[in-house]
């Protein structure tokens, strides 16, 4: 399972694996006060989208389709988070404050969507069931 939360709110046990998935270190946060497993600047937008970006709510539809293009040239990037979410609860960890328009949702839609996508049969042969039964 995969959950987003700022990174200025406390730590939880149910937080699970808590990894940082801001290119930049948040502001005001000792790096020794943070409560992480990880930090994955590599996942995060690329510095010229965040900009674009600018945290302006009327970008955020162009900001989501370029960021999940980018994540998707790169799955070097996400494959541990992946893996952490296929295990238990995966926080991810982002300092904006929009609740609902940030990379950490966008990043967490693409991964459950991969989840789905791997967790689902590809092949013709797995469907072959539901095809003869017309």
């Amino acid at each position: 399972m995969i959950r987003c939360k700022r990174v200025y709110l406390e730590a939880e046990a149910s937080d699970g694996h808590r990894v940082l998935v801001d290119r930049l270190w948040p502001r005001g946060i000792a790096r020794n006060a943070l409560e992480l497993h990880d930090w994955l600047p590599d996942v995060a937008p690329s510095t010229s989208l965040r900009k674009a970006f600018g945290h302006r709510l009327e970008a955020f539809d162009t900001f989501r389709d370029a960021y999940r293009q980018e994540l998707s040239g790169h799955p070097e990037y996400w494959q541990a988070l992946l893996h952490w979410a296929s295990q238990g609860m995966l926080t991810l960890l982002y300092a904006s404050r929009d609740e609902q328009h940030n990379n950490a949702q966008v990043l967490a839609e693409f991964l459950e969507d991969e989840l789905q996508r791997q967790s689902s049969p590809s092949s013709p042969v797995c469907y072959q069931g539901e095809l003869d039964s017309d």
